[in-house]
């Protein structure tokens, strides 16, 4: 009996507690997306691990999530995201608790890790199509921009506990920690958000997937952000490594902790992103997305050129520019979100976020290879890592200036 007055309450919540509840959610939820990122070197040599082993550990988290996301986003169509939120997001503590109390070798710390990016599929693209079903039309695109915001804030607070927390403790209980926190996401969410009725109720057109694979505003959309997770991923998987590289060629208070200057350009992604669907709703998306992509460019190129810069230039140039390739991310989903119809957004954003995260396989996989071509211990090896993420955002800006400015299919 105490329930029912609960989901009033819950279901009469203003738009801005909603958005606040869905992202204190999404970065509790995040609280482990860097463990093992953080932690490589150290189960790299607690396992012996060869560095093609190593990266499969670090990779095989993306690979779960882009093998679960099109299913599960795609099913929130037919059911109420809450639900695939709620479910997702105990997978996920359970997975970070299983690695926890069973990753006792390499092949089980695969299965676990794999698990934990599953459980990621079902609960950040789910928990933004939750959000904006609850969200009157004309505050949708501004709760997007907060919540896509907050996958940095969720992504930066992950890597600044696991750096001050490591010291102290071992590495099982920084998963233990984790799980907890992931725990106390599913409780906000179940307690905080009452459930909807099944969107399958009011029909979902059977060729859904031919008709968004079939629109040329959402096949633009994903192109744009499988560039923008090209560079931003590619960027933050070696960030730490450039940083401790530019210290050992010159030794630099300001390149001394390398974690804290990448928790702080992960950080800045949240004022940029908030920014950027501003600017984009101001200026019109499709401008304003064609004018901060080329930025972001130039600004990899610039970067990738100046190593021997001064520290007290090169850090904050390194800041502007995460800050500078953080402008688009809002502005894209937003975008898709608005110009699509609400009964097929489910399979957009499942399309989507295949796609994008594809663009984040790609991007450290791309930046290590010029390393390996042109000198992992050399200036031109940096620079042409700097290149490849700049060859991704390019192919973003591409993919937007392909769109059409026609209505999207299916619209009225």
């Amino acid at each position: 009996m105490p329930a029912v007055p609960l989901l009033h309450m819950s279901a009469a919540r203003s738009p801005a507690v909603l958005v606040l509840i869905f992202c204190c959610a999404e970065a509790l939820s995040m609280a482990g997306f860097a463990l093992v990122p953080s932690l490589l070197p150290q189960f790299a040599e607690q396992w012996a691990l060869s560095a093609t082993e190593a990266g499969w550990l670090g990779g095989i988290f993306f690979l779960g999530y882009l093998l679960a996301v099109p299913l599960l986003v795609g099913l929130t169509d037919r059911v109420d995201a809450r639900s695939i939120h709620l479910a997702s997001a105990a997978l996920t503590g359970l997975a970070l608790a299983g690695f926890a109390a069973g990753a006792h070798g390499y092949a089980l710390a695969l299965a676990w890790w794999w698990l934990a990016g599953l459980g990621l599929a079902g609960t950040y693209m789910p928990g933004l199509k939750a959000l904006t079903d609850r969200l009157p039309i004309a505050r949708q695109s501004r709760g997007t921009a907060f919540y896509t915001a907050t996958f940095g804030v969720g992504a930066g607070a992950s890597y600044l506990w696991i750096e001050l927390a490591r010291a102290l403790l071992p590495w099982r209980w920084l998963f233990a920690a984790a799980a907890v926190c992931a725990a106390l996401s599913v409780a906000l969410i179940w307690l905080g958000v009452a459930p909807l009725g099944s969107p399958g109720k009011n029909g979902v057109p059977r060729g859904r997937w031919r008709s968004v694979l079939g629109d040329r505003r959402t096949l633009a959309y994903c192109g744009g952000y499988f560039g923008h997770n090209w560079e931003l991923f590619g960027f933050r998987a070696w960030l730490v490594a450039y940083v401790s590289w530019t210290h050992a060629r010159s030794p630099d208070a300001l390149t001394a902790l390398p974690g804290l200057i990448a928790a702080a350009a992960t950080f800045l992604a949240v004022p940029a992103s908030i920014l950027g669907n501003e600017g984009a709703q101001r200026w019109g998306r499709r401008r304003w997305l064609c004018s901060v992509m080329p930025l972001s460019a130039a600004l990899a190129l610039a970067v990738g050129l100046s190593a021997d810069l001064s520290r007290a230039l090169l850090v904050p140039l390194l800041l502007v520019y995460a800050a500078s390739m953080n402008l688009d991310s809002a502005a894209l989903t937003a975008g898709l979100l608005t110009e699509t119809p609400h009964e097929k957004r489910g399979t957009a954003l499942a399309l989507y976020s295949s796609v994008g995260f594809i663009g984040a396989l790609i991007g450290p996989v791309a930046f290590g290879l010029a390393l390996d071509l042109f000198g992992r211990s050399l200036t031109a090896g940096w620079a042409a890592g700097f290149v490849s993420l700049a060859c991704g955002v390019s192919f973003g800006r591409w993919a937007i200036g392909r769109s059409d400015r026609r209505p999207a299919l299916g619209r009225v």
